[in-house]
């Protein structure tokens, strides 16, 4: 298969960009770079650019020069804080991202597309969350995820789009040292600049009706992800539509456990510190996962501790090239 991925020099586009390389498709990243590096995709061509502002002709052109079967689409911004302070730029960034690429693939007649989403879609949800559960997001961030969903699925119904809408969980970890999380931006490496720093992790709430009484989330390895976008590119059903599927462990982890862990791989002596509670924090968020199992055969492999350990490792190697420039 030949395969264009957008934003494939990211996070959990390098991981499967690489998997897919590996596996012997051709694969074409399309990515800006400013959160990205092509040096984490070494071997695989990538071209720079921006797709959320009139890129659909270029986008046209490179599907038909590299004769692109299918595309996985990576490319956003993720930052919810960030979505709240600039909400058109987001909408423009993530949805505009998504309507260009549409045009490009129609024009090009490229069927297949899996989109990167998130279960920010499902907003303040609680508990074991199907497919099916209300989508409300309370952030443009899950906003714009939940509007491009529509989108593919508007486009879906009016020419032969094949498509899936993967509804991320808490994604974490790292399949190489290499390709970590060079981000803080989520509780794992947040939790590590506390402790480079010597101060405690922070916890928000521990008065929550769950075991510890700290929030319950689904932390999925990103190994485990990037294997999710291929089982899904696999079995694109036969029909036109917009299957929704939600990607995580089906397992539920507390902060407080999760804190624990990363204090134990960290060999800190630190102890972690109880805040109030945020507002919007549901008391506990797990992804139902029978879905993206019956259709693909997909189940996540990698446990929480080989997420806390993988990620962990990344960033002594970062810091040791680092160190070492």
């Amino acid at each position: 298969m030949r395969v264009l991925v957008t934003g494939g020099a990211g996070y959990i586009g390098a991981h499967t960009s690489r998997l897919l390389a590996a596996r012997g498709d051709y694969v074409l990243v399309v990515d800006d770079l400013v959160t990205g590096s092509a040096d984490r995709i070494p071997g695989i061509p990538v071209v720079t650019l921006n797709i959320a502002n009139g890129s659909a002709e270029q986008l046209e052109s490179l599907m038909r020069e590299h004769r692109i079967d299918a595309v996985i689409h990576f490319a956003a911004q993720k930052q919810v804080g960030e979505s709240v302070a600039k909400p058109a730029w987001y909408y423009e960034q993530n949805v505009g991202s998504v309507a260009q690429l549409l045009l490009a693939m129609e024009r090009a007649s490229v069927h297949k597309l899996v989109f990167s989403s998130s279960a920010a879609v499902y907003g303040e949800a609680s508990g074991i969350i199907t497919e099916e559960a209300s989508a409300n997001p309370i952030n443009p961030y899950g906003a714009t995820k939940l509007v491009a969903e529509q989108l593919i699925s508007a486009c879906a119904r009016s020419w032969p789009l094949r498509a899936a809408s993967l509804r991320y969980f808490n994604v974490g970890g790292a399949g190489v040292p290499e390709l970590g999380d060079t981000q803080a931006l989520n509780l794992i490496p947040i939790c590590f600049e506390q402790i480079a720093a010597h101060k405690s992790p922070l916890i928000f709430g521990d008065d929550y009706d769950t075991a510890d009484g700290t929030c319950v989330r689904d932390y999925v390895h990103v190994s485990d992800v990037a294997d999710a976008h291929l089982a899904v590119l696999d079995v694109l059903p036969s029909e036109p539509g917009n299957e929704v599927l939600n990607i995580g462990t089906g397992i539920g982890t507390s902060v407080r456990d999760m804190v624990d862990a990363i204090l134990e791989v960290t060999a800190s002596e630190l102890s972690a510190e109880v805040r109030e509670r945020r507002a919007g924090d549901p008391a506990a968020v797990v992804g139902a996962v029978d879905r993206m199992r019956e259709l693909t055969g997909w189940s996540a492999r990698y446990s929480v501790a080989d997420i806390v350990e993988s990620a962990w490792a990344s960033r002594q190697y970062f810091e040791a090239r680092a160190a070492s420039s």
